[in-house]
């Protein structure tokens, strides 16, 4: 499964359902892309080290996906797909989709936009 960053930030603040989906799941990644926005989230944060620690601690026993030729082929079909349906996304979360898609696992997030994005599964909690 892998994680958006409103999944990767119910689980550093312990929400119980998202921990115990977490738990359930044979693999977990998160996309480099929801790295830079959490990091960019804990940036405005006042428990800065907190939220440091924990990342630094919970991400050495996941995936973190690159973006790769093969993402940027998933990002345009999607974009197109969407654009052909008239339902975009925004571009970190069209990334995050075809990250989905290329490694066809579901995607862990409260965003119902990626409902839109054909054959990704949204997984909430």
């Amino acid at each position: 499964m892998i994680l958006d960053t409103n999944a990767l930030s119910a689980a550093a603040d312990g929400a119980p359902a998202a921990v115990e989906l977490l738990n359930r799941s044979d693999r977990l990644a998160v996309p480099v892309i929801v790295v830079g926005e959490y990091r960019f989230g804990i940036l405005h944060s006042r428990h800065r080290q907190a939220y440091e620690a924990w990342l630094a601690d919970w991400i050495a026993s996941v995936d973190v996906f690159p973006i790769e030729r093969a993402t940027a082929q998933h990002y345009a079909e999607i974009g197109m797909e969407l654009k052909k349906m008239g339902k975009p996304i925004p571009t970190n979360d069209l990334w995050i989709a075809a990250l989905c898609r290329q490694y066809s696992l579901p995607l862990m997030s409260q965003d119902r936009h990626f409902d839109a994005v054909p054959g990704l599964n949204r997984i909430k909690w």
